[in-house]
């Protein structure tokens, strides 16, 4: 006999799936990171981040939490844009996105403390 076809849930993306989505693939972008890249370091294909990030699929909680510490930002950063008109993103927003990645990349406490030397000397200008 044959096994009927599973029924999909009728919950299609909406424009906060969207925005979720497109923020990623800008943040991972940004960060100069590859779909399987960031997939890996989620723990996910990256067909499924590409899904994500074309918001064929939706997110769950844990993924966008998932997501939200990869980059160092706090959830509600990933709908940016969403309840808003138009966010602008500056060169500065880029930026700092970019340098979040590689000091979350940064295993070693010396050259941490030497970045944030650096930083603290830069910022101080």
């Amino acid at each position: 006999m044959k096994k009927p076809a599973r029924k999909r849930s009728g919950r299609k993306a909406v424009g906060a799936d969207l925005i979720v989505g497109a923020n990623v693939r800008r943040l991972r972008t940004d960060a100069g990171l590859t779909l399987s890249a960031l997939a890996d370091a989620i723990g996910i294909s990256h067909q499924q981040l590409h899904k994500y990030e074309s918001g064929t699929n939706r997110m769950s909680a844990g993924m966008l939490f998932e997501f939200a510490r990869f980059f160092t930002l706090p959830v509600d950063a990933l709908f940016e844009g969403y309840a808003d008109t138009e966010v602008e993103d500056t060169g500065i927003q880029r930026a700092r996105r970019r340098c979040h990645v590689l000091i979350d990349r940064t295993n070693s406490l010396a050259t941490l403390e030497t970045m944030a030397k650096i930083l603290r000397a830069l910022s101080s200008k």
